[in-house]
């Protein structure tokens, strides 16, 4: 008797490719290369996404001494232009890091980076135009063409435990975070703004140089031309769940960095007779990294959108709650433990949450034009929030702070829509 072949299962349009090959092949991952790819990750994102992660110490100091005339609004600019320039060339970066492999990206970054703390050693004191071409711009730049490469190239060899590996290479730029704003504490009064600018220089450097050594690329370079179509895949918003995600990001991404930019100079405001003022952002930063990790391996165990939307909305609630009402040291120390590790959550979940959207062979450009997207977010959202601060109090910053709380709950209520959309059962693993 003939058999009837089997019925074709009707797809839905807003479904992806990889929701069905399910990347099936779990057994081959991991190994020694695989490891020191992520190591070589983590050196980048502590190199130069830790140095992004100190703004925080560049805004009191900006505010206070090098650009005291300039509005800590335009001041926020400097460092979400960085961001910003990140996100928007992600697609680009990551489409080439798809195709050529991190060799020559690697090289570029790391120069350029370097480069770009050189020149700002060299700026003018009450010159801010100078500091946003050399840290806003230049640095920006450069440095998009190491991020998105190096959490593409370590995403390339895990599937299983992806959200860890991601998690890891994420927890670089906390750590970087932490150690760059205590160098620069203790580097400024010794030897002067320009000098610890350039020890940073050479400390990039070295970084990338090893990075450069003990990474490896599962697609290295194929020597053809990667044509632009390819570079700019915006395809992946044909997927509902992405596209909802990424304005749940964009929402989000408007309050994430308020905390970072600006609890130092609130603690300066609200508490000034404590010495700690210099230790809020290493904490937040620190704590951070506990988030990253733990957040990776409980989005592997749960599901990384069953992680992501909640961390997000605490992060939010933490803002409205601990951050705007505290009365006391303690409260706001309390605060930046805690928005640390649930800020961690999400900077290491999101791009697992997007990566497993996201056919493999596509995994770069399609993260990249998601990037992309939220880079408006990124740019705008901190110097929104340094409008909203109103004299030179605690009390003046408590719009600053319902804004940051506000956007950052938001973006977690609208991520639920894109988890809701995969199944509407929120108990499964997704």
């Amino acid at each position: 008797m003939d058999e009837k072949p089997l019925p074709q299962i009707p797809r839905l349009p807003w479904i992806s490719q990889s929701a069905f090959n399910g990347r099936a092949n779990l057994s081959k991952e991991g190994g020694r290369a695989a490891w020191l790819t992520v190591l070589g990750s983590v050196l980048v994102y502590y190199s130069s996404f830790g140095i992004i992660n100190s703004f925080g110490f560049f805004q009191a100091y900006y505010q206070t001494d090098f650009l005291a005339s300039t509005p800590p609004s335009t001041i926020a600019f400097i460092g979400t232009l960085q961001i910003m320039l990140m996100n928007l060339l992600a697609s680009v970066s990551g489409a080439l890091a798809d195709s050529y492999g991190t060799t020559y990206l690697y090289i570029g970054s790391g120069i350029g980076s370097s480069g770009a703390l050189l020149a700002l050693s060299f700026s003018r004191r009450g010159e801010a135009w100078q500091v946003f071409l050399s840290q806003g711009l230049l640095m920006g730049f450069t440095m998009a063409f190491g991020v998105q490469p190096a959490l593409t190239v370590a995403g390339q060899h895990f599937k299983r435990r992806l959200a860890l590996a991601m998690g890891l290479v994420s927890a670089g730029s906390a750590v970087g975070g932490v150690s760059f704003p205590i160098m620069f504490q203790k580097l400024l009064p010794m030897v002067g703004f320009e000098w610890m600018l350039r020890i940073a220089a050479g400390k990039i450097l070295v970084c990338y140089a090893i990075a450069l050594c003990i990474s490896t690329s599962k697609r290295p370079g194929r020597g053809r031309a990667t044509r632009w179509t390819s570079l700019l895949d915006f395809r992946g918003f044909l997927d509902l769940r992405y596209s909802i995600l990424s304005a749940g990001a964009c929402f989000a991404q408007l309050g994430l960095w308020v905390p970072y930019y600006y609890i130092e100079g609130y603690s300066r405001k609200a508490y000034p007779d404590t010495r700690m003022h210099g230790f809020f952002l290493p904490l937040v930063n620190g704590t951070s990294i506990v988030g990253m990790i733990f957040g990776g391996l409980l989005g592997d165990r749960l599901g990384r959108l069953n992680a992501l939307y909640p961390s997000t909305l605490i992060s939010g609630l933490l803002c409205l709650t601990l951050w705007l009402t505290s009365p006391t040291l303690p409260c706001i120390i309390l605060f930046a433990c805690l928005y640390g590790l649930c800020s961690g959550f999400f900077v290491a979940l999101l791009p697992a949450c997007v990566s497993q959207i996201c056919p493999e062979e596509r995994m770069g450009a399609r993260m990249g034009a998601f990037y992309s997207i939220v880079a408006v977010s990124s740019l705008v959202g901190t110097p929104i929030g340094g409008a909203l601060i109103r004299g030179g109090d605690r009390e003046g910053y408590q719009g600053l702070i319902a804004y940051a709380g506000c956007a950052l709950v938001v973006g977690g209520l609208v991520m639920i829509g894109s988890r809701l959309l995969h199944d509407r059962d929120l108990r499964r693993k997704w």
